[in-house]
């Protein structure tokens, strides 16, 4: 699946199929976070694979999306960039999830009023940042993306309020 592929088709997925995800696949979805980019090249992010049933039993009771065969944690340094380079990484992450066939889902707003009794749950260190929780499995209902708005609607040429005019196909 090239990337343009796995753009249009990732979606959030939020129920998943009782199965396990190999560890291979595992680590190739953090190899691909790990390869975002960083701000001055820092790196200064960390990934947790979370495959222990007791340990996604239990987030699952903070966050019920963790009902799956696995999750990938985005841990980052309280530092400039941490939220961007968090963020790509996260990305990255979804769309490699999506090409190896995998639904996978964001959790990071809901996951923040929990944050300290889900560091300490993955002995994540008091002064690191659990930046995002990310569910990984099999869906359990397959489905499109959620709708998007049109091209033209939000692309402006060169100066904002100047839309785009896309040639009409046919």
């Amino acid at each position: 699946m090239d990337v343009f592929e796995a753009i249009r088709k990732r979606r959030s997925v939020r129920l998943f199929q009782n199965t396990s995800v190999p560890l291979e696949d595992l680590l190739k979805i953090v190899d691909a976070g790990r390869l975002a980019p960083s701000g001055s090249n820092l790196q200064r992010r960390e990934f947790i694979i979370i495959t222990d049933r007791a340990t996604l039993f239990r987030l699952n009771e903070v966050q019920p999306v963790f009902d799956t065969g696995a999750a990938i944690g985005v841990i980052v340094d309280q530092t400039r960039w941490a939220v961007e380079d968090a963020s790509a990484a996260v990305e990255n992450i979804l769309l490699a999830a999506t090409a190896l066939g995998y639904g996978s889902c964001w959790i990071e707003g809901t996951l923040i009023p929990r944050e300290e009794e889900v560091k300490e749950l993955l002995n994540i260190p008091k002064e690191k940042r659990l930046f995002a929780l990310i569910p990984i499995g099999i869906p359990l209902t397959s489905g499109e993306q959620a709708p998007k708005r049109p091209l033209e609607e939000i692309t402006h040429l060169n100066r904002y309020g100047n839309k785009l005019s896309l040639p009409s196909e046919g």
